[in-house]
């Protein structure tokens, strides 16, 4: 949460790239992963393919809060006008259970 409320010193990105404002590249993001995976047979796209199999099939969450989650685009222009919120809250809780089934404690 502290990284998180400075964003400041970083431009205002939760991960900055190596060039001053811009973020981290889906290369570097792809070798994190796989130095956390121990393997290359993991991609970014598979993480957030599971994340949301995961959160459709194992919790009570609403299709909005995971999309958001994931930063999908409002496909519809009329909901997307309507939509206010940021469901942070949810998205929050959300995200503490993904972290719980990750670890293998849910």
């Amino acid at each position: 949460m502290k990284i998180l409320k400075s964003p400041a010193s970083t431009g205002g990105l939760v991960f900055p790239g190596g060039k001053i404002g811009s973020p981290l590249s889906d290369v570097a993001l792809s070798k994190a992963l796989h130095r956390a995976a121990g393997t290359k047979d993991v991609t970014i796209h598979g993480l957030r393919s599971c994340f949301r199999d995961w959160a459709a099939e194992e919790t009570d969450f609403s299709r909005e809060v995971a999309e958001m989650a994931l930063a999908h685009a409002i496909g519809d222009k009329v909901e997307a006008a309507y939509r206010r919120g940021d469901l942070f809250s949810k998205r929050q809780e959300m995200m503490r259970q993904w972290e719980t089934f990750c670890l293998g404690h849910g």
